[in-house]
């Protein structure tokens, strides 16, 4: 079901899926149309020649040229995607390109041109006239003039759209959105029982021989079934310990997971080791779609670093990216994380390798506080981030995260900040967000109804 899943995903979000639907639907709609047009004695179109009133040679050549020219647009379309793309990866990043393939607008624009082509083509094989018998599908030959219609609209939306998408405040927002749904779907929900302090220590002192079960490919680590990976411990009276976490890069042959029974000390047999890793989606790339998060923070820090590199010296681009951190973060801060110890009945029966809530704050704010070092905007709005995520927290551990980030950035303007003047408005902030995470946090209004 991992598999299946991962699959639909990528097929889903192919540039080529959603268009080939649409041409099949064309031809269906064609076939039918001419059929219905064959069916039925058409009596009443004679009442509106202006409408349905062309001769077999006016039809052919109304959808030679519509054919001829929604090739020709679906060409451009197709040239304007790839040089959009093109500009994507070379501006912010090419971890974001999938995010456009899978843009729901692009692939409807495309496969409504080249869907009103193949239906052109279809209905125009249909007409004949003279010497052949006459015959003219008027609701047919009608309807491709409507869809010819709306396909002025229809470039218009694409090019509009083109134009909005590639702004770097919608590209931002879009991959933080995405990865705050998917935090929404994964974090909230614990799989099985948390395993209390009790059973952690006792599982770590207990004597267990672990069996490796080495990957059968190379790739990411997408997704885990989770449940099915309990399920399946539960049934084998085992305990199943995860070598990678989620988004790490994991090669052929090498440690997947471990294996320990508690009952007999015995290897996992070879159907046993073919189910484990059917419990595992290994792909070519990271995604959020599954349950990576992690890569949604990759995708906007990528995005600053290229702002912030010399080439290119953008910013407010990275400063926008600093801002969706921050909120990203912030919608963490209150969420209980995953912990790595699960259990089914009573009995740990999962060990999984988990990211802390200091490894996503070190993942968010790290490579672009390196990078922004000499940079004043940067770092203030850093620590107007790490407020924000102090707002939404009252946990000790979780704010000692965030006065490291804040201690980091004290060393930072001290080395590289060369003006006093830019050194005092670093230090002023610095002062208002370290008294602010002494504070407690104030308890939420409720909302009137």
């Amino acid at each position: 079901m991992n598999k299946l899943k991962s699959w639909w995903l990528n097929l889903n979000a192919s540039l080529w899926f959603v268009p080939t639907l649409m041409v099949v639907a064309s031809l269906v709609l064609a076939y039918g149309l001419v059929l219905l047009d064959a069916g039925t004695s058409n009596k009443w179109t004679r009442d509106y020649p202006l409408l349905f009133g062309a001769g077999a040679d006016g039809a052919r050549g109304m959808l030679s040229a519509i054919a001829s020219s929604a090739i020709t647009v679906a060409a451009l379309i197709f040239s304007l995607t790839l040089s959009t793309l093109a500009t994507v990866s070379g501006l912010y990043t090419s971890r974001i390109l999938r995010n456009f393939m899978r843009d729901r607008a692009n692939q409807v624009v495309m496969g409504f041109f080249v869907s009103i082509f193949v239906y052109c083509l279809v209905v125009l094989r249909t007409i004949r006239g003279g010497d052949e018998g006459s015959f003219i599908p008027p609701l047919a030959v009608s309807f491709a003039l409507l869809m010819a219609l709306v396909s002025i609209g229809m470039l218009i939306f694409f090019i509009h759209h083109i134009a909005t998408s590639i702004q770097a405040a919608n590209i931002i927002a879009e991959a933080a959105t995405e990865t705050i749904a998917g935090m929404t779907k994964i974090f909230p929900k614990q799989v099985g029982e948390e395993a209390d302090k009790e059973e952690e220590e006792d599982l770590r002192t207990a004597d267990l021989n672990w069996y490796v079960v080495p990957a059968a490919t190379t790739g990411y680590l997408q997704g885990v079934a989770s449940q099915a990976l309990l399920d399946f411990a539960d049934g084998t009276d085992a305990v199943v310990r995860l070598e990678h976490r989620l988004g790490d890069f994991v090669t052929q042959d090498t440690p997947l997971v471990s294996v320990a029974y508690y009952a007999a000390a015995r290897p996992p047999t070879e159907k046993e080791q073919a189910q484990l890793k059917c419990y595992f989606t290994i792909d070519t790339q990271r995604s959020i779609d599954q349950q990576d998060v992690a890569f949604g923070f990759r995708q906007i820090v990528d995005i600053a670093l290229k702002a912030l590199s010399p080439g290119i010296n953008d910013t407010t681009t990275a400063v926008m990216c600093v801002d969706r951190l921050g909120s990203m973060l912030a919608f963490l801060a209150s969420r209980e994380l995953h912990q790595p110890l699960r259990a089914q009945d009573g009995q740990v029966r999962a060990i999984a390798r988990t990211r802390s809530f200091d490894d996503f704050v070190c993942l968010a704010f790290d490579q672009i506080r390196s990078s922004g070092d000499a940079n004043v905007a940067v770092l203030l709005r850093l620590l107007s981030a790490i407020q924000t995520v102090a707002r939404r927290t009252g946990s000790y551990i979780r704010r000692q995260s965030l006065r490291k980030q804040c201690d980091l950035i004290e060393k930072a303007t001290e080395t590289t900040l060369a003006r006093e003047y830019e050194q005092n408005q670093v230090r002023y902030r610095l002062m208002e967000v370290r008294a602010f995470l002494v504070k407690p946090l104030l308890p939420a209004v409720p909302q009137v109804a």
